[in-house]
């Protein structure tokens, strides 16, 4: 393994997603002289992108300040750019593993070499699991109908009064199938099981909605369409059967993956979902000098929004604790 220079860098911001740039900013008006390792394409099997989850969203309605919207690769080169302007430092590579405990702490790349600093903040985000059919990633992609963000997406027009399906059975399945009653003439739950993992009260709330219909025991095999999604190809688990049930709409809603890999036996603390344990409301983690932000420690709103004020937050609370160590 072989090490870069002697430099030690003030603080770096593992991530590009709105936590990571807006903690660039941020780190960057405050003479930090931010590094950015914002990480390589990869396929896991789905695309993971430089950028985040917003990577794959084609259009953002709800985010402050883009009246008429927004896509999501745009969005995030206007935030790449901003965090540039004020010259944060940015490097296209992968962080592998965190030694916390090195005085200055130290980042190996994929590449061999070792970053040394004297602060992180880890913004890599979540990845959405997705079902696996060979359609689904492409039309989620080009913004053709499938999306893992309901309060993301259920708003946009083209979901407005039409027909649409939500796979999964947990709280987060029922609150995203709850959210679309809003838009939708009528949603389609799908299940695997034949009866659902979500809370109780969350259960009644859809089940009694005169707009959701559940199809238990099943499983989505393919999703039909070229442009946009036209229907989806759904299996009986028990007796398999397969029917084409048409559809405007597809949300996938079975779990988000933090990535967290990298920082196994680095001694940060994760919570019982495996996203970095918070201190409070702070982006302060349980070792010194080392803060999260954005969706890699957010397993409730995950918003761009919300990721984005996380990000201020860790920058904020970085500049204070190198204050403390008189680094300025």
């Amino acid at each position: 393994m072989s090490s870069s220079s002697t430099h030690v860098e003030k603080v770096v911001i593992i991530g590009s997603g709105p936590a990571g740039w807006t903690a660039a900013i941020y780190a960057a008006r405050a003479n930090l002289s931010p590094l950015a390792i914002i990480g390589v394409p990869a396929s896991n099997p789905a695309p993971v992108l430089p950028g985040g989850q917003l990577m794959l969203t084609t259009e953002v309605e709800n985010y402050p300040g883009f009246p008429h919207g927004v896509s999501g690769p745009e969005m995030m080169d206007k935030f790449r750019e901003q965090a540039v302007r004020f010259e944060t430092r940015v490097l296209d590579n992968d962080v592998v593993q965190c030694d916390f405990h090195a005085k200055p702490m130290r980042l190996t790349l994929c590449d061999g070499k070792v970053v040394e600093t004297r602060s992180v903040i880890i913004a890599t985000g979540a990845t959405a699991n997705w079902i696996g059919c060979s359609n689904e990633l492409r039309l989620a992609q080009s913004g053709g109908g499938v999306s893992a963000c309901a309060v993301c997406d259920g708003a946009l027009p083209v979901f407005r009064n039409k027909v649409l399906a939500v796979v999964g059975g947990g709280d987060t399945a029922m609150e995203e199938a709850s959210y679309l009653t809003k838009f939708a003439s009528k949603v389609y739950i799908i299940h695997r099981r034949d009866s659902f993992r979500a809370s109780r009260a969350m259960q009644a709330r859809v089940l009694e909605h005169p707009k959701v219909e559940v199809l238990w025991n099943s499983t989505v095999i393919d999703v039909l369409g070229e442009r946009k999604i036209e229907a989806i190809e759904v299996e009986n688990t028990q007796t398999k059967v397969r029917t084409i049930v048409t559809v405007a709409g597809l949300f996938v809603a079975i779990g988000h993956s933090p990535a967290t890999k990298f920082l196994q036996g680095s001694g940060v603390e994760f919570d019982e979902k495996g996203y970095v344990q918070l201190r409070t409301r702070s982006s302060e983690t349980n070792l010194a000098g080392v803060f999260a932000a954005g969706d890699v420690a957010d397993a409730n709103y995950r918003q761009a929004v919300s990721a984005a004020g996380m990000g201020c937050q860790a920058a904020i609370d970085c500049e204070r604790y190198l204050a403390t160590q008189g680094v300025h």
